[in-house]
């Protein structure tokens, strides 16, 4: 054997020998930045590879790239969200990827108003489409099953931190939504609702309409009384969150004869219909239903915001005192120029 030879298959074997342990030396930093990696179906090696490539967390790319050609893994990596944990080699990292061990992710979805925006919260927290979702959630035959329609199904939401994994589909992302729904509608809140002769959706709809109307806890359940009462004596709702719905504008400080009128079509719109909305006009908090359920019993049957930058409302029994309020809060809007 010549020298030559000799020292290209001694340069083969050191080439061998690194490429090898870069399996095993520690390829992701510990600088406490935790990245993940998403692989999204159907993606490439190549795709892979650009998706690692943007990650501050992985020292070398490359290495990564020979590691999984030498365990034959380029083809084999599954769909899901992996974290890149600290002190991590490629060894473990294409391990993980193989076998398909996702990270569970932590999705949240308060403070939602419409059904759109809770469409677009969960797709961009999860792997599946803003359509897929919004599909389903449109859909009556699917909905069934959870005792909802398309005017309740955001009823069926009830605000909280869920873990789930990114890959989870829109049918099982709403099996486990309805399952932690069903826990929340234990049998007092249930007994609670039926005494007042609603039926848990009734009480959600409600609830996001005491939730539109203020921010205050310990004034939530007066309202909440205020609507019951107008209920219970044949009043319109005349709720000022039920046109907003109906016109699709939440930015609007004033309702006008002209929104009401805009609207007036609208099931949703609470000043020429009677009764409840169909369904809920946001995602209703669990602290807003619990008003809804302990509700304040008292005499109110009108409320008008407070005037001079004060916080929540007046609430009064006749409608005499009512228009007094209304029309000093109307002077101080005009004042400075809100319409």
């Amino acid at each position: 054997m010549n020298k030559l030879l000799k020292r290209t298959i001694l340069v083969i074997l050191m080439l061998g020998v690194i490429v090898v342990a870069t399996l095993f030396i520690p390829n992701v930093s510990k600088s406490g930045k935790t990245e993940y990696l998403l692989i999204a179906e159907r993606a490439s090696f190549a795709d892979v590879m650009d998706s690692l490539g943007v990650k501050q967390s992985v020292f070398s790319t490359l290495t990564f790239r020979l590691d999984a050609m030498l365990t034959l893994s380029t083809g084999k990596f599954k769909t899901g969200r992996y974290e890149l944990k600290g002190g991590m080699s490629n060894f473990e990292l294409i391990k993980k990827i193989r076998q398909g061990r996702q990270t569970p992710i932590r999705i949240t979805f308060n403070n939602i108003r419409t059904k759109e925006d809770l469409c677009r919260r969960l797709s961009d927290q999860l792997m599946f489409s803003y359509n897929e979702i919004y599909n389903l959630l449109n859909d009556n035959g699917f909905l069934s099953k959870y005792d909802v329609d398309t005017y309740t199904a955001v009823s069926i939401f009830i605000p909280d931190t869920y873990e789930v994994y990114w890959t989870i589909t829109p049918e099982k992302l709403m099996d486990k939504i309805y399952k932690s729904y069903l826990d929340f509608w234990t049998t007092e809140r249930r007994e609670k609702a039926r005494k007042e002769g609603l039926t848990i959706t009734e009480v959600s709809t409600l609830a996001s309409i005491v939730e539109e109307e203020t921010n205050l806890k310990n004034e939530k359940p007066i309202v909440a009384g205020l609507y019951i009462n107008r209920l219970r004596t044949g009043m319109k709702l005349q709720a000022d969150p039920t046109v907003k719905f109906a016109v699709g504008d939440f930015t609007i400080k004033r309702i006008l004869f002209e929104h009401i009128d805009e609207s007036a079509a609208s099931p949703y719109n609470t000043y020429k219909h009677e009764g409840l909305p169909p369904g809920p006009v946001r995602v209703p908090s669990i602290e807003s239903i619990d008003a809804v359920l302990n509700y304040t019993t008292h005499p109110y049957l009108f409320m008008c915001a407070k005037g001079n930058g004060g916080a929540g409302h007046d609430f009064t029994v006749t409608f005499g005192e009512h228009v007094q309020n209304a029309n000093r809060y109307r002077g101080e809007m005009d004042k400075i120029g809100i319409k």
